[in-house]
């Protein structure tokens, strides 16, 4: 459960391969035995890898898609904050007091998102940073539990979840070592092979050196690009996302931070290409298999980036092949996943290859109302509707001259409905 819902199989065998990262705490009471899922739940599986990890994403996904969600909803993921702000992968006994070692910044983070998305919830928000400015590394990364050594996807969702909050990354700081410095240090610099240049490794192997990692890439590249959940298409480009110009011979390790979201994209974007709209998980002997996790997170962070297009890909085929994913809609956090693709795509959730909003609402409590949001046709209707209207105006007018009296009234009725001949 925790490869397919929280950093994919490729991320956790990068860290197997290496050794660098310790086994991370997960939850506060794992269980041998399944644990039933609890009311107010999304997703009926045993919660305990993945419980606050899901419940953010469904939140956050519906929230985009304009769903109220249940009071018991949102509900259950504040009631899973510990007393200093973070949050762990799942509390079974919220009563009890949370075991610091196992609080997890990669659910911390995406709580943080979920509850800005909702509104209303700022100091549940305020003490989430808080955590996450205590538990950053000196070198300005953050770990999946705190006192580990940090990693590529847990400092690229610590730095979504300042970008959410309104927390500037670059003055998120310790030791004089940004969130942007954390960022840095795992992105792979001119001192790489040209075709693996602008890739994140997803921790440094024991020598200290970076190997491309595509979920590592992918779950990073919204960070890099400024972004959080969920990802706006409001910073679209035509051209391709430019790959990282190295002089002849550079020995730089280093990515710069203005050169970084399109050196990721442009690495990305080569990886899709070469996956025919998709990436692939690659572990050792075993045949490559798509890696749906990084495909998704792949097309939001070049959609953050503003490359709708080299995205476009990667979305058909999620469109196509996500059930696989999400098993028919019964796994929430990939189910969610795909609504916050589609919509950060502009595609239509209910023929996302199934009705994304439909099948994402029946995993959990019934929400207290939807609110259909409006597609591209229907807002670019309302823009031309309002271009008439102004057409309009000038239409009474001329009515108004010809008949007088009559046409004041009428311009009368159409100043109190907001058109100002």
């Amino acid at each position: 459960m925790l490869t397919a819902a929280r950093l994919g199989a490729a991320a956790l065998s990068a860290a197997l391969l290496t050794g660098a990262a310790a086994a991370p705490a997960l939850a506060d009471s794992p269980s041998p035995s399944p644990v039933a899922a609890p009311d107010g739940l999304y997703g009926k599986g045993d919660p305990t890898y993945d419980g606050v990890w899901r419940q953010s994403l469904a939140l956050t996904a519906l929230a985009g898609a304009r769903v109220t969600p249940a009071d018991s909803a949102v509900s259950w993921l504040t009631g899973q904050q510990c007393a200093d702000g973070g949050w762990p992968s799942f509390r079974a006994d919220t009563a009890a007091a949370c075991d610091a070692r196992t609080e997890d910044s990669n659910a911390t983070a995406v709580a943080i998102q979920a509850l800005v998305a909702l509104g209303g919830h700022q100091d549940a928000v305020d003490k989430g940073v808080q955590w996450l400015k205590a538990t950053q590394n000196t070198d300005g990364s953050w770990a999946y539990n705190p006192g580990s050594p940090g990693d590529a996807n847990s400092t690229g969702l610590a730095v979504n979840a300042l970008f959410a909050a309104k927390a500037d990354p670059a003055q998120v700081a310790k030791d004089g070592r940004s969130a942007f410095d954390g960022l840095a240090l795992f992105q792979l610099g001119c001192a790489a092979p040209a075709d693996q240049r602008g890739a994140f490794a997803y921790q440094p192997d024991p020598a200290g050196a970076l190997a491309p990692n595509t979920l590592a890439t992918a779950q990073t590249a919204p960070a890099a690009a400024g972004g959080r959940l969920p990802v706006a298409n409001t910073n679209r480009t035509d051209a391709a996302p430019k790959a990282l110009t190295c002089a002849d011979g550079s020995t730089e390790k280093t990515v710069p931070r203005a050169d970084s979201a399109e050196a990721a994209g442009a690495y990305l974007t080569a990886q899709l290409m070469a996956g025919g709209g998709h990436l692939a998980l690659t572990t050792p002997g075993a045949a490559p298999t798509p890696d749906y996790t990084a495909t998704a997170w792949a097309a939001l962070g070049l959609i953050q980036g503003g490359h709708p297009q080299q995205a476009a890909g990667a979305v058909d085929w999620l469109a196509k092949e996500g059930g696989t994913w999400s098993k028919g809609g019964t796994d929430a956090s990939a189910t969610a996943t795909l609504l916050l693709v589609a919509q950060a795509a502009q595609r239509d959730p209910a023929a996302f290859g199934a009705d994304l909003v439909a099948q994402l609402t029946a995993l959990g409590p019934a929400p207290k109302a939807a609110t259909a949001a409006p597609s591209a046709s229907a807002s670019a209707a309302k823009k031309d509707g309002k271009k008439d209207g102004g057409m309009g105006q000038y239409w009474l007018i001329g009515v108004g001259l010809l008949i007088g009296v009559g046409g004041g009234l009428i311009l009368s009725l159409q100043r109190k409905r907001g058109l100002k001949p």
